[in-house]
C-alpha cells in the first residue's frame, strides 16, 4: 500500500457513521488502547468483494476536552499522519476492517511519537 491518504479512505457516509456509533450494535467491534478507543466494522459483514480497498476511517477528538478548534485540528492531523505512515501494518495475514473510527481519549495533547506508538499497537491488534 502506498503511503497516501486518499479521499476514498475517508469515512463520510452518514449511514455508516451512524451504524458505527450506534450503541449496542452487534456488527461493531471495539477495544481501548491508549490514546485511542477503536470502533470498527469487519470486512466480511459489509462487502466481501472489496478486499483490496483500504479501510475508510474517521478520527474524532472530543470538543468537551479540547475547547479550541486549533487543538482538535492539531491532534487530528497527528493521528492522520500516524495512520498514513503505519497503515501497512494493518494485519496483512487477514483482511482489514471495512470501516474504522479512532476516538482520541487522552486528556491532553500528546506528542506525535506517543500517538504513533499507540497507532502501531492498535493496528497490529486489529
Amino acid at each position: 500500500m502506498p503511503q497516501t491518504f486518499a479521499k476514498s479512505e475517508r469515512l463520510c457516509s452518514k449511514k455508516i457513521l451512524s451504524e458505527l456509533f450506534k450503541k449496542g450494535s452487534t456488527s461493531v467491534r471495539t477495544f481501548y488502547l491508549f490514546p485511542f478507543r477503536m470502533l470498527y466494522i469487519p470486512q466480511s459483514e459489509t462487502n466481501p468483494d472489496s478486499e483490496t480497498s483500504p479501510p475508510a476511517i474517521v478520527i474524532t477528538v472530543p470538543k468537551r476536552i479540547f475547547k479550541r478548534a486549533v487543538d482538535r485540528n492539531l491532534i487530528r492531523r497527528r493521528v492522520r499522519e500516524a495512520y498514513r505512515l503505519n497503515k501497512d501494518k494493518l494485519g496483512p495475514e487477514k483482511t482489514p476492517p471495512a470501516y474504522i473510527a479512532f476516538l482520541y481519549t487522552a486528556k491532553q495533547i500528546i506528542s506525535f511519537e506517543e500517538i504513533e506508538k499507540g497507532m502501531k499497537l492498535a493496528l497490529k491488534k486489529m
